[in-house]
């Protein structure tokens, strides 16, 4: 644990299952207005091999079909569900009979591309109406999920499909595709990222010219990092610069001479900002004493505190979620407490990141997959007021808990709380899924 920041780790317990595809189909639909084509439709060739006991021959021909997603523009981590419709194939009736209704049960593949590549896996219902001996098979609608992985522009192309009877004989017809076109498109957006660096000081306040050890944390390896004093929004003549370690820090023994500083800051670039610095932390140059002749001076010196937080407990357990349901795993993180004693004009931000969930036989879900809706409380008295932080995802990059603004006279003591659940998909196997939560005041 580092100065200035306490971590907390958490563990998950469910009982749940991986992404199941889930059947959605439909019959064959009013016929669409002539020159009209449906956004997204697109045709390819298929080779369709009818079942070896029906002794037919192969059937050649286009396939017209339609891919369409329920979230267009999703976040890593969130879960699309996928409906592959098939609106005309050359496949037929494998029997030398009528096929009666309901007995034609639909599978496939839609192929990832872009940003993500792999397979989402479609099934749909065992619906149909009576299709004569020798006819085309009927339209036929399949859905299935997959989590996002990446960011970026994600492309859905229909893949190969079986289309099985059950009707006398348990018969497959499986048509194979190659290469056909994009008929659906997605973009991902990446996870919000929270600013983890901080700004530590050795001791709160000194004589002019007197010298104090600053750690700047939390930076990139190598990046190039100023230290300055600052006294409101402008910086005073107080300056270090060097270069971020291989943890990302920096450390210097700043003497402190300009009389205007009131607390120190640290940065990347040519100034500070909320997105590339750190602070401020609050600095007091104390002027020496200097009594008058024949008098004495009485000085009282109120002493700046700490920055602290305290949590109720080491560990969430979420809700249970039902095999094959999905759902929500709810819960709610233990409570902290921060105490803010330094004086000065700083606020204060409390974050968190994280890890992916490890579950059974090396399973993991994305961190992504958490999310909470943080809340907090300033005591009576607190000269700050407390904001909480978005709700959202938490993921592996961070997100803000809670917090306090700058502000000429700053302080209190808050009560920071977040209800947490995890998104799991239907069919995730049974078992303990685990995850550290790290929390970091600065």
């Amino acid at each position: 644990m580092r100065t200035g920041a306490r971590n907390r780790g958490w563990r998950a317990a469910t009982g749940v299952a991986v992404l199941a595809a889930v059947g959605g189909g439909a019959l064959s639909g009013p016929a669409a207005a002539v020159e009209e084509t449906p956004p997204g439709q697109v045709e390819f060739p298929v080779h369709c091999l009818p079942p070896q006991e029906a002794g037919a021959p192969p059937a050649d021909g286009p396939t017209t079909a339609r891919i369409s997603v329920d979230d267009p523009a999703p976040r890593v981590g969130d879960t699309v569900t996928v409906t592959y419709r098939v609106a005309r194939t050359p496949a037929v009736n494998p029997l030398t009979s009528a096929l009666p209704a309901d007995v034609l049960t639909p599978a496939g593949r839609v192929v990832l591309g872009g940003a993500q590549s792999g397979e989402v896996t479609v099934v749909g219902p065992t619906r149909n109406e009576p299709v004569p001996a020798g006819a085309p098979l009927p339209e036929v609608t399949m859905t299935g999920t997959f989590t996002v992985t990446a960011p970026g522009a994600i492309t859905l192309a229909p893949g190969g499909y079986t289309l099985h009877t059950g009707h006398l004989l348990d018969l497959d017809t499986v048509c194979e595709v190659t290469g056909a076109p994009v008929s659906e498109r997605l973009t991902a957006s990446p996870l919000p990222t929270a600013n983890l660096r901080r700004v530590l000081l050795t001791t709160a306040y000194g004589a002019p010219g007197a010298r104090v050890r600053v750690t700047a944390a939390g930076f990139a390896p190598g990046a190039g990092v100023t230290v300055a004093g600052r006294a409101g929004a402008a910086e005073t003549a107080d300056r270090a610069a060097g270069t971020a370690d291989a943890r990302g820090e920096f450390t210097v023994e700043l003497p402190v001479t300009d009389r205007a500083t009131t607390a120190l800051v640290a940065y990347e670039g040519p100034a500070w900002s909320a997105r590339r610095g750190s602070g401020p932390a609050p600095y007091a140059v104390v002027e020496p004493a200097a009594p008058a002749p024949r008098t004495q001076q009485v000085r009282a010196t109120v002493e700046p505190g700490t920055l602290a937080m305290t949590q109720a407990g080491d560990a969430v357990t979420l809700g249970a979620v039902s095999y094959g349901d999905g759902g929500a795993a709810p819960g709610r993180i233990g409570t902290v407490t921060v105490k803010d004693a330094r004086g000065g004009p700083a606020g204060w931000s409390l974050t968190g990141r994280v890890t992916d969930f490890a579950g059974p036989g090396g399973l993991r879900l994305p961190g992504g997959s958490l999310s909470w809706t943080p809340s907090c409380t300033a005591a009576p008295g607190s000269p700050s007021p407390c904001t909480p932080g978005s709700a959202g995802p938490v993921g592996p990059d961070g997100a803000v808990l809670a917090g306090t603004p700058d502000a000429p006279v700053t302080g209190g003591t808050f009560t920071v709380d977040a209800t947490v659940e995890l998104r799991l998909p239907a069919y995730t196997p049974p078992g303990a899924y685990t995850a550290v939560l790290t929390l970091t005041l600065s």
